[in-house]
């Protein structure tokens, strides 16, 4: 496994694109077909189920380095990550400890002998049915003769948290480089590939890199889904408006459905199953013909409009799916793009062309139509995203900002010749997101938590706070900023007439390393109570926190939860009583969709 290990830290060690993009093509072209279907799987983002539970792994590397668990506790809190902390405790080429129990046969592997399909066919995958004794007893024997690069490889895939920094798109370059074919051949191939429940194999990897085989792909499979760029520029630098097809940005699950052999199949863009979380669709669409594929956007509706992403998260992931989730969250299927018809491809077909497609099959499936607003309304399980009707991009400008009160995220633009390309490339043409400007609150920072992986050590994870009212003035300002530097929580004032700071975000994204690393020292520096891995801190830090969206929430104590949660500034221009209280928070769900 010498060679992954290499690729992996090569992979993991580099910025450089080129770089990373020679290395993977040095790699395929060098290892047998059973490895490198191994790490396609990997690259492309596969995971394994867990194979060892992380108790187990601590309870290993406890036995064998012999330190005390508060020890490996710090450890862990200052790298961030259990593969690297196990990595640098356990000394290199580990001896047995004498008062372990040898297995009768122990396998001790060598990274020289064993290639990465080996390793994980023949020792990582059987250690998944082992009990807990067995595994115990097999992870002592593995880990003797591994050196810390090879035992941290190891470990992040027995965990099932295997992790590289390198693309999709790099990926697929690299092997149609390898394969000499083109990028799009082999990423309507690569759909799927990674599929959990699909163990890959040599006759797979030598099937995505040949040139023998059909690039026809099965219609079982989805096409590689095709992304929209982020608008940042105004829309009329794009020209002509009537060049331009304009749709709802709708916030559900991006899914391709398909109808073939009888069957349907709902893929996500994450490449996963997910027929069965909506049985309502499946059973909707079995009148389909044959051969169909339609791009689109499910989304739980009601009263006639999409509801909040809260609400199609309680039909995520679900194992059963009750009577009543079905009557409370009914789903539809919003389609916008119609890319196979009758087995027939229409991925090379201008927009335009796709579209009239998918208005004559919406109109087969649905006998009437109706128009209300700007949304069409009707009982079936399959809508068809309206373009909206312009002339100009002034009146665009007024749609648009009418999304949040809509329960949408803004336009997209598609252009009228765009061919459907493969992921988010200007090759083929382009569709546009133009999304509203995020909802904004100002909020004070109050428990801090370090970060993982490369941001381990600095304290990057925050939760933010709004007033429960607003403070009369100064000095109850600093009355709470006491109490809380005694050790009281923020949100557990004694005295119910002042003002409590109630958090309602969690975040980490936004600063810049110099902020970050200036966030950390004032953390460190005000921080009055630990629990566990979370700092209590005294307010001090007062930031502009932008979210997608917002939506009622019994979970929290604040009432709302709100949709990808980002620091857009450090608000040093203000003083922490004027932050935002949880009225002008809860103020931001009026005129929103029900969820």
């Amino acid at each position: 496994m010498n060679t992954f290990i290499a690729l992996y830290n090569t992979l993991d060690s580099s910025n450089s694109v080129r770089r990373k993009l020679h290395a993977m093509v040095q790699y395929f072209e060098s290892v047998p077909p059973a490895e490198a279907a191994w790490a396609v799987y990997f690259l492309m983002g596969g995971k394994p189920k867990r194979t060892v539970p992380t108790k187990t792994l601590r309870a290993v590397a406890l036995q064998i380095s012999q330190m005390p668990e508060w020890m490996f506790e710090e450890c862990y809190q200052a790298t961030g990550d259990l593969a690297e902390t196990i990595a640098y405790i356990l000394p290199c080429h580990t001896h047995q400890p004498e008062h372990s129990v040898q297995t009768e046969t122990p396998i001790q592997p060598n990274c020289d002998a064993f290639s990465l399909s080996e390793w994980m066919e023949n020792i990582i995958l059987p250690m998944r049915g082992m009990n807990e004794i067995a595994c115990h007893r097999a992870l002592l024997d593995h880990w003797q003769n591994l050196n810390p690069k090879a035992l941290f490889v190891f470990i992040k895939l027995v965990g099932g948290g295997f992790r590289v920094g390198v693309s999709k798109l790099l990926v697929t370059k690299a092997l149609a480089q390898v394969a000499q074919l083109d990028a799009k051949t082999i990423a309507t191939r690569l759909m799927g590939y990674h599929q959990s429940e699909h163990q890959p194999s040599a006759q797979a990897y030598l099937a995505l890199i040949s040139q023998d085989v059909l690039d026809t792909p099965s219609i079982q499979q989805p096409a590689p889904f095709f992304l929209a760029h982020p608008l940042h520029n105004p829309p009329e630098t794009l020209g002509f408006v009537a060049s331009w097809f304009v749709e709802w940005k709708y916030d559900g699950i991006r899914a391709q459905v398909i109808k073939d052999a009888g069957q349907i199949w709902i893929w996500s863009r994450g490449e996963e199953l997910i027929s069965e979380q909506f049985p309502e669709l499946t059973g909707a669409f079995t009148n389909w013909p044959d051969g169909t594929c339609l791009d689109g956007e499910i989304l739980v509706w009601m009263a006639d409009a999409p509801a909040s992403f809260q609400a199609l998260q309680t039909r995520i992931n679900r194992k059963t799916i009750t009577k009543k989730l079905l009557s409370e969250h009914p789903v539809i299927f919003m389609a916008y793009d119609a890319l196979t018809m009758g087995h027939s491809s229409l991925l090379n077909k201008p927009q335009w062309e796709r579209r009239q497609v998918l208005e004559r099959f919406y109109e087969q499936q649905n006998n009437h139509s109706e128009w209300q607003g700007m949304l069409r309304l009707h009982c079936s399980k399959l809508l068809s995203s309206p373009s909206q009707p312009v002339d100009d991009w002034s009146f665009l400008h007024t749609l648009h900002a009418k999304s949040h009160s809509l329960g949408v995220e803004g336009f997209m633009l598609k252009h009228h010749e765009a061919r459907y390309g493969v992921g988010r490339t200007k090759s083929n043409g382009i569709w546009w997101k133009w999304k509203v400007e995020p909802m904004t609150i100002d909020c004070i920072l109050v428990y801090a938590q370090r970060g993982h992986g490369r941001r381990a050590g600095l304290y990057t994870d925050y939760t933010f706070a709004v007033w429960s009212h607003a403070p009369a003035n100064e000095e109850e300002v600093k009355h709470v900023t006491h109490v809380i530097s005694q050790g009281l929580k923020p949100e557990n004032m004694p005295e119910q007439s002042l003002p409590k700071l109630v958090p309602f975000a969690k975040a980490y994204s936004g600063l810049s390393d110099q902020e970050l690393k200036r966030v950390d020292q004032m953390i460190r520096k005000h921080t009055v109570e630990k629990f566990g891995p979370v700092r209590t801190v005294v307010p001090t830090l007062m930031v502009e926190l932008g979210f997608e969206g917002i939506a009622r929430s019994s979970r929290h104590k604040s009432g709302v939860a709100v949709r990808f949660p980002r620091i857009l500034r450090i608000r040093e221009d203000k003083p922490l009583m004027h932050a935002d209280t949880l009225e002008t928070l809860q103020a931001l769900l009026i005129n929103l969709p029900a969820s």
